[in-house]
């Protein structure tokens, strides 16, 4: 009776030997699982830069409003005619103001 107890322990852990440590252990799939969520949220942020920069392809391919804003701003360039004011903005202190410390 010991014997068929030995061999049928000996037969279990055999089986159980690939589930946790073998090939396709559930702590290589577990890390596999990860990988593949990091992997799709890299996915997603590319995909949103993409979708970004091909619709600014597509504004520069058909319309003229987004080349002249380019321009101005990228270039300085500015239309024929047109006259260019460019307004500094300087930090004036504020005067201090006057205390009465009489009684």
């Amino acid at each position: 009776m010991k014997a068929l107890t030995l061999i049928f322990v000996i037969l279990i852990a055999l089986l159980q030997y690939p589930l946790w440590l073998g090939k396709g252990s559930w702590l290589r799939v577990w890390n596999l699982n990860t990988q593949i969520a990091a992997q799709q949220e890299k996915n997603d942020a590319l995909k949103s830069r993409n979708e970004a920069l091909n619709a600014e392809v597509r504004d520069l391919k058909s319309g003229r409003a987004a080349i002249e804003e380019r321009a101005r701003s990228e270039l300085g360039m500015i239309k024929q005619d047109e006259v260019f004011y460019q307004v500094l903005q300087n930090e004036i202190p504020a005067a201090p103001v006057p205390q009465n410390n009489t009684p």
